[in-house]
């Protein structure tokens, strides 16, 4: 595994394991202990995914000291405001049964500067170590991040090759903030895995068009947080330390960006249907 550091000093596995969708029924137990055991040493999820509970006791029974393991989650909607932030913290800070290394800001929308002041004392206090955002825009960094106290360490975004975030990686450039990126292998997307390039350079470093894709985003300096719940493929999307693309092969890659992707938090009535499909109860 390789490391980052984060612009608070904060470091971080460049490689992490996604738990989105993976549903609290023993499955996000039982995947987050394998990804554990296949090498995984930063794990991600969110107060919104339901299985903070199951994440939290995978990585206690797990024999791994805490302070090996990155874990991040995120404060949603219902919980902005500075009262309110406060509770959903301590909510997710007693699901997990420890404390936070990474909290985002999961949605762009409502008292997001009121969050951030709660997740700030929070991080005082030492229950989170730094502070991030995730699904900002170019327009909504513009913006929120001036609103907020501190500059974010993060900022999580859907990102794979056919969805670049040029401009909102320039914006971020400026403070150091790294992007993490969502969906990094395009949802499984078979036009992408069927890429001419893709497959032709897999074939070169006898590896397959997902580790090409995880080796490119790593060498752009994004974070990636794969999604596997089948061991072999949790292993193989680590297998990607041991090879390095040449500029030329970088720059084959980046010419499949497509300028955007599959979720666009700028558009009308994302907020009230995000609202709407997660509500979250104590």
């Amino acid at each position: 595994m390789e490391y980052a550091s984060l612009n608070d000093g904060v470091k971080i596995p460049k490689v992490g394991f996604g738990t989105f969708q993976i549903p609290a029924d023993g499955s996000a137990y039982r995947t987050v202990r394998e990804a554990l055991a296949a090498g995984y040493r930063h794990i991600d999820t969110a107060a919104a995914y339901f299985n903070e509970e199951e994440v939290g006791r995978a990585i206690k029974d797990s024999g791994i000291l805490r302070e090996e393991i990155f874990l991040t989650t995120k404060l949603w909607l219902q919980d902005y405001g500075y009262e309110q932030g406060k509770k959903g913290i301590e909510r997710s800070l007693r699901h997990l049964g420890t404390y936070i290394d990474l909290m985002l800001i999961h949605q762009p929308y409502g008292d997001v500067v009121g969050a951030w002041k709660a997740m700030e004392e929070y991080k005082q206090a030492e229950d989170i170590r730094s502070l991030g955002v995730s699904n900002m825009t170019p327009s909504l960094w513009r913006k929120l991040a001036p609103e907020l106290a501190s500059i974010p360490s993060v900022n999580q975004v859907e990102f794979n090759p056919y969805y670049q975030q040029k401009e909102i990686r320039e914006l971020m450039a400026k403070d150091k903030v790294d992007l993490e990126a969502w969906a990094p292998l395009g949802r499984g997307s078979k036009e992408l895995f069927a890429e001419p390039v893709l497959t032709r350079l897999a074939e070169k470093y006898h590896k397959d068009a997902g580790q090409i894709i995880l080796r490119f985003e790593v060498q752009e300096g994004c974070i990636a947080l794969p999604h596997s719940t089948k061991p072999k493929r949790m292993r193989t999307n680590l297998e990607i330390f041991d090879f390095e693309l040449t500029e030329d092969e970088m720059d084959s890659i980046r010419r499949l960006d497509k300028g955007h992707g599959t979720h666009n938090p700028d558009a009308p009535g994302v907020e009230e249907k995000l609202r709407k499909a997660f509500v979250i109860k104590d």
